[in-house]
């Protein structure tokens, strides 16, 4: 058998690595350190939503609003003891790891909907009480 001259295989080589390395997986961002736990996350989240509802209904000029909703975003963050930055490095995680984003905010959407549901049925209630 005759062997390969010696600039042939190191060609080899390093085409059959740069194969390889092509095929792998690009790496997974590492996790922030601290990352929000996800249950902390959907709590978060829900605030924020409802925040944002909150200055929506008010109706206020957009700059009013903006200012509104910051206020609202750092009584948010002082409350759960978060720093803004924290919250969104972890929210930029989870948005890089789609099926974590997709099981929080499932989470959100539901309670959500839920609290919605029962306000729903506290209006109807109040309603039926006045038609007395």
């Amino acid at each position: 058998m005759k062997k390969l001259p010696a600039s042939l295989l190191s060609t080899l080589t390093l085409l059959l690595v740069l194969a390889f390395t092509q095929c792998q997986r690009p790496e997974e961002p590492l996790a922030p350190q601290p990352l929000l736990p996800k249950a902390k996350m959907v709590a978060m989240l829900i605030d924020v939503h409802l925040n944002e509802s909150r200055v929506d209904a008010a109706a206020l000029p957009p700059d009013s609003a903006r200012a509104a909703f910051n206020l609202l975003h750092r009584q948010l963050l002082t409350r759960y003891n978060v720093t803004d930055t924290i919250f969104q490095r972890s929210y930029r995680y989870y948005a890089i790891h789609d099926k974590d984003l997709d099981d929080i905010y499932g989470a959100v959407i539901d309670s959500l909907s839920a609290r919605e549901a029962k306000l729903g049925a506290k209006d109807q209630a109040e309603a039926a009480k006045r038609r007395q």
